[in-house]
């Protein structure tokens, strides 16, 4: 499936090579890439004194949000979302997400219209006024370096849960260095099946082409978030972990590589 899906990109390499080329480095570095960091910056610094106030974390993701829409509105970069509407999103689901982009997030938050939280890493928490807007707002933060100082915020995650805030995970880890998705964290899902709720896949189409890892330079183009159907972990145990996150990446797989679900039978 990785091979078929660098094949089609294969063609088009150039003429994009030709679209994106100086004029439109010189509009990211210039335009886009700055307006980000004041967006982030001035979002984020408003957001401090309603964070003091804010118990639930509800005025935060507010925040968040319009800083998200703004984001992606500027960048020009148009999104489709389908299948969202089979999802029962007053449920405390759990979606699981492939992860190709800095931009993610923002797209994250512009697009679904639900309040959540992120499971994210701990190195997030050293940037300025981002670290601190994910302390204040009930975000899961993780240690991947040492998972046994998680303990506390996984315990959070839990009651988060149970309190019927959904999450979002990365299952992958971190963003894809090639545009292709990579091998899912069996851990990431032991919240699903410990809470016993639904895991719902999404996969983003377009985010690593808009901006990958290692640059600054964004370029726009149409993307699309496709939701799959939820996948039940009722009556799952923590012996079922692995075989649950074979599911829920084959199915974010089916819907990110556009794929009939026959053509990633040998992958399950």
């Amino acid at each position: 499936m990785r091979e078929t899906f660098e094949q089609q990109a294969a063609p088009s390499r150039t003429r994009v090579e030709r679209q994106y080329g100086l004029v439109s480095r010189l509009r990211s570095y210039f335009v886009f890439d700055p307006l980000i960091w004041m967006y982030t910056l001035g979002f984020g610094a408003a957001s401090i004194p309603f964070g003091f106030f804010d118990k639930d974390g509800t005025v935060l993701h507010a925040f968040a949000r319009a800083w998200a829409r703004l984001t992606m509105k500027t960048l020009l970069s148009p999104l489709t979302v389908s299948g969202l509407d089979g999802i029962d999103i007053t449920k405390a689901n759990v979606y699981a997400v492939n992860h190709a982009s800095a931009l993610d997030i923002p797209v994250l938050y512009a697009y679904l219209p639900f309040q959540f939280r992120i499971v994210h890493k701990k190195e997030l928490l050293s940037y300025p006024i981002v670290g601190w807007h994910l302390k204040r707002s009930g975000q899961v933060c993780v240690d991947q370096q040492n998972p046994g100082r998680s303990v506390g915020h996984i315990k959070s995650a839990l009651r988060t849960l149970k309190n019927g805030m959904p999450l979002v995970i990365f299952p992958e880890g971190g963003r894809t260095s090639d545009g292709s998705i990579q091998p899912f964290l069996p851990g990431a899902f032991f919240l699903a099946i410990k809470a016993q709720v639904d895991v719902v896949p999404i996969a983003l189409r377009g985010m690593y082409q808009l901006l990958p890892m290692d640059t600054y330079h964004i370029k726009p183009r149409p993307l699309e978030m496709k939701v799959g159907k939820p996948i039940s972990t009722v009556g799952l145990s923590g012996h079922d972990i692995d075989a649950l996150s074979r599911k829920v990446q084959r199915e974010v797989e089916i819907l990110y590589y556009d794929a009939p679900a026959s053509s990633l039978a040998t992958r399950t």
